[in-house]
Parts: structure tokens; C-alpha cells; sequence
């Protein structure tokens, strides 16, 4: 499979390492990048601030496209979020796509894990995997398993709305609370 990652920050370059240890092919494209590798994904993640997304539909086609939303909307001095509850950005990066099926995953962990095997102390980390597109949702889920993940089903990209809220408690707890990067939301099960 062709993915495309636009944002060559922390997590874009995160997520390449450990796409990169699997069969799929891996562009990476920064900012100012030409997007033409879009032309031929099937899966573009958006490793972007969310502010980006807006320019990004009108610079390349996302039409028929698995599009990945990592991003949470936290406002520049990290008060707060800058949608919530009522959206979020997954459903606005998905109504600037109309043509692409928008997936909401990623979002909840710091990058330092990508290099640390997404396991904190033996364990896998979780991602939450959000679309109103099931065949789209069953795609990112077995790709997020394939890198290391347990993928967890959070059902329609509404609810993105409580995801984002999440990825911004864990920078809270990680960067704010003082408790560091080495942690990550874990959502247990009885067995």
C-alpha cells in the first residue's frame, strides 16, 4: 500500500520510522514538500497541526483516499482546545475533504514512543480509531496493529469530539502535570 504522510514533525517522522519496517510505501513530505506523492497514496496521514488541514485541501486531490487525522486542536499557548464537543477537527478536516473518508487515530500518544516499539514497560499502547466509513476504520485499525498498536474501535468520527479532548488531557498529565512523555491512555477490558 502507498501512504503518504504530510508533516515531517515528531509524529510524521514517528509514524515513517515504524511504517517503514513494513511492506507499505512510505512518502514523507514538510512543509513546502510538492504533494504529488498524495496522487498515489491510499492512505495520507495528516501529521499536521490542525490550522494546516484548511490550506492542504486546495494543494492536492484526497478524493477516493483513506485520509489519517492525528491532530488535536490545542490552542498555540495550551489553554485549551480550539473546537470541541460540538465538533471537532476530524469533522472539519472531513468536510473540507468531501471526497476522502476521514479517520481519527494517532492522536493520543506522545512521538517518543515511535521509537521505543509503542509498548510502555512490555505493554502495548492503544489507539483509538474513529470514522464514519467502517471498511476505512477496519483498514487503519489492522495498519495501526501491523506497526505495534492494540487498536481500539471508538466508533463514527463524531466521536473525534472526545478523542481530541483526550489526546490534550495526556499532554496535560505529560507536560503541565509533570508526569512526562513515558505515559499514555489505556482503556482496559475485564477478561
Amino acid at each position: 500500500m502507498n501512504i503518504a504522510i504530510i508533516g515531517n514533525g515528531n509524529i510524521g517522522k514517528g509514524l515513517a520510522a515504524v511504517l517503514a519496517k513494513t511492506s507499505h510505501q512510505v512518502s514523507l513530505l514538510g512543509k513546502g514538500d510538492d504533494l504529488a506523492p498524495v496522487g498515489s497514496a491510499e492512505v495520507v496521514i495528516l501529521a499536521t497541526p490542525y490550522g494546516a488541514a484548511a490550506g492542504l485541501a486546495s494543494v492536492a486531490d484526497f478524493t477516493g483516499k483513506v485520509v489519517i487525522d492525528v491532530s488535536n486542536p490545542v490552542m498555540a499557548d495550551f489553554s485549551g482546545l480550539q473546537l470541541g464537543h460540538e465538533s471537532s477537527a476530524a469533522e472539519e478536516i472531513a468536510a473540507l475533504l468531501p471526497g476522502a473518508s476521514v479517520v481519527k487515530a494517532f492522536n493520543t500518544i506522545f512521538a517518543q514512543h515511535y521509537a521505543t516499539g509503542l509498548q510502555i514497560d512490555g505493554q502495548p499502547l492503544q489507539t483509538f480509531v474513529a470514522s464514519d466509513d467502517a471498511s476505512a476504520r477496519d483498514r487503519v485499525k489492522a495498519l495501526a496493529a501491523e506497526i505495534g498498536f492494540v487498536p481500539v474501535d471508538a466508533g463514527p468520527l463524531k466521536n473525534a469530539r472526545y478523542l481530541e479532548p483526550l489526546g490534550f488531557m495526556n499532554i496535560q498529565f505529560g507536560y503541565v502535570l509533570g508526569q512526562g512523555a513515558g505515559i499514555a491512555p489505556n482503556w482496559l477490558t475485564a477478561a
